[in-house]
C-alpha cells in the first residue's frame, strides 16, 4: 500500500485517523450526522397517496407509455427499411439509372428526391418482416456506472426471439417538444462478458427485473466516450414487459437456462454477509455507505475502480464492518474469477451491502432528474435548496421543528456525503438515499420518504 493517496493528498495514515476518529462509538451510539440524516424517515408517514394527483399520475403512465412506443416504432422503420433505403442501387430501375431521380440527388431538396422500391430489382441481405419482428421482448435499462450523466441515460431494450438478438436504443428529449431515438447498442447477437455465464449467449431466461447485460465497450466504438473508460458497460435491466415475456415463453421451444448451482451458491454467500451487515446499517447506513465510497475513491490513485484485497479488508475494518474471514474469502473468489488480484469496489460495495431494489432507485432517479433539468449529471447545493420543502414533514407539522431546522440537517448530511461541498452528483444522491432506505422495510414508505420533499 502506497501513501499519499488521496484526492486531497492526505497521507494514507491521516485518512485512516480521520475515518477512525469518525467512526468511534458508532455501534452502541449514533452520532449527531446520523439523527440528522433519520429525520429523513419522518416523511414515511406522509400519506404519499393522497399526495399524488390522479390525473397527474395518469399523465405520468401516458408519457411513459408513449415514450416506450416512439422507441418501440423507430425500431422497426431501422430494421425493416434502413437496408432497402441506404442501398444506392435502388436507383438502378431494369440495369438503367431511374429518370425519377435528379442527376445530382445530393444538391436537390428531399421532396424531389423519388424512391421507386417495387421496380427495384436489388436483394437485401435482411429477410425480416414486421412479423418476425413483432416477437421480441421490451425492456427498460439503465447504465451501472460512477458517471452522473451516463447513469440518467433513458435506455430502452429489446430482445428478438427469432435469432436471440438483442439491440438497446437511447430516448433523448430536448425541450417540451423535441425528442431523438437512437441506437446505443446495435442489433447483434451477444454474450455474457463476465459472471458465472460468461460466454454463453444471451438468450430469453437472461431477461429479468434486476438482471445486468454486459458488454465489451470496445465492440462498440459509437458508445459515449465516458462509457468507453472501463472495459465493460454494464447495463441493469429496470423494467420489463411481462405480458409478453409470459407469451414469448410459453411459444418457446427451446430450455431455457434456470439459475445454476455455482449462481446459487454465490447468492448464499452474498446473503451470508448482507444479514451480517445489515443489522450494523440500519441506522447509520447514510454515513458508512458515503463514507465507504469517498474512501474508495481516495485509494483508487489510478482512477480505473480496481482495488487489491487488502484494500477491502481494511476499509471493513475502519468502517466496523467487519466479516467472518471465511464469507470473505468466499466473497473474493467469486469476484475475483477473471484472475486479476483486483475487483471494481463498486461491485464490492454492492455484494457485501446489497442494493435497494429497482422500484427504489426509479424514484431516486426521478427526484435527481428533476433537479438536474440540464442532465449534466450533478447539482449544485443552492438549486437542491430551493427545490427541497419540508413544510409536510411531522416535526413541522407538530410545531417541534420548523421547515428551516429539517431543510438545514437534510443540507448538512448530504453536504457531508459529496466530495464537494458546493455540488452533488447522482451517484452520491443514489448513496445518499441507499443508505435511508437498509432501515425502511416497506416500499411504500421509502417513496413517501422520497415524493414528499420533492414534490413529485
Amino acid at each position: 500500500m502506497k501513501s499519499n493517496i488521496t484526492c486531497q493528498q492526505f497521507p494514507r495514515n491521516m485518512v485512516e485517523k480521520m475515518c477512525i476518529k469518525n467512526e468511534e462509538g458508532i455501534e452502541d451510539d449514533l452520532t449527531t450526522l446520523d439523527r440528522k440524516a433519520l429525520l429523513q424517515q419522518g416523511f414515511a408517514d406522509s400519506p404519499y397517496k393522497a399526495l399524488r394527483s390522479a390525473r397527474k399520475y395518469d399523465a405520468e403512465v401516458v408519457a411513459a407509455e408513449k415514450k416506450k412506443q416512439t422507441v418501440a416504432e423507430q425500431v422497426m422503420i431501422d430494421h425493416l427499411s434502413r437496408a432497402v433505403i441506404s442501398d444506392p442501387g435502388q436507383n438502378v430501375v431494369n440495369g438503367k439509372q431511374s429518370t425519377h431521380i435528379l442527376s445530382d440527388p445530393n444538391m436537390a431538396p428531399l421532396r424531389f428526391r423519388k424512391r421507386t422500391l417495387h421496380e427495384t430489382k436489388i436483394k437485401t441481405h435482411s429477410t425480416l418482416t414486421e412479423n418476425v419482428l413483432s416477437n421480441k421482448l421490451q425492456f427498460d435499462g439503465r447504465i451501472i456506472s460512477r458517471n452522473g450523466h451516463d447513469t440518467c441515460r433513458e435506455l430502452v431494450g429489446f430482445f428478438f426471439t427469432h435469432d436471440q438478438s438483442l439491440t438497446v436504443y437511447e430516448y433523448r428529449k430536448f425541450g417540451k417538444n423535441r425528442t431523438n431515438v437512437l441506437p446505443f447498442i446495435k442489433k447483434n447477437i451477444y454474450r455474457h462478458q463476465c459472471g458465472r455465464r460468461k460466454g454463453k449467449q444471451y438468450q430469453l431466461g437472461d431477461f429479468y427485473i434486476d438482471a445486468d447485460l454486459t458488454f465489451l465497450t470496445s465492440d462498440h466504438p459509437s458508445l459515449p466516450e465516458s462509457t468507453k473508460e472501463n472495459q465493460l458497460l454494464i447495463l441493469r435491466i429496470t423494467n420489463i414487459d411481462r405480458i409478453a415475456l409470459d407469451s414469448l415463453k410459453a411459444a418457446s421451444k427451446e430450455q431455457q437456462d434456470g439459475e445454476t448451482s455455482q449462481e446459487g451458491s454465490d447468492k448464499q454467500v452474498f446473503k451470508a454477509v448482507q444479514d451480517v451487515l445489515k443489522v450494523k446499517l440500519q441506522k447509520r447506513g447514510v454515513r458508512v455507505l458515503t463514507g465507504l465510497r469517498k474512501y474508495f475513491q481516495q485509494l483508487d490513485k489510478k482512477g480505473g475502480g480496481l482495488l487489491d484485497k487488502e484494500d477491502f479488508k481494511q476499509a471493513l475494518k475502519l468502517f466496523h464492518l467487519e466479516v467472518p474471514e471465511k464469507d470473505f474469502e468466499s466473497l473474493w473468489l467469486i469476484l475475483s474469477d477473471d484472475g486479476r488480484n483486483k475487483v471494481d469496489y463498486g461491485a464490492f460495495r454492492r455484494a457485501i451491502i446489497g442494493e435497494m431494489n429497482e422500484y427504489r432507485k426509479s424514484f431516486v432517479r426521478k427526484a435527481f432528474m428533476k433537479l438536474d433539468f440540464n442532465k449534466t449529471g450533478s447539482v449544485s447545493i443552492t438549486d437542491i435548496r430551493k427545490c427541497y420543502c419540508a413544510n409536510k414533514h411531522p416535526q413541522v407539522l407538530s410545531g417541534h421543528s420548523t421547515e428551516e431546522e429539517i431543510k438545514s440537517s437534510f443540507l448538512e448530511t448530504l453536504k457531508d456525503a459529496c466530495s464537494k461541498s458546493e455540488e452533488v452528483s447522482y451517484c452520491e444522491f443514489e448513496d445518499y438515499y441507499e443508505g435511508l432506505s437498509m432501515g425502511i422495510i416497506e416500499d411504500e414508505d421509502f417513496v413517501n420518504i422520497i415524493c414528499t420533499p420533492w414534490g413529485m
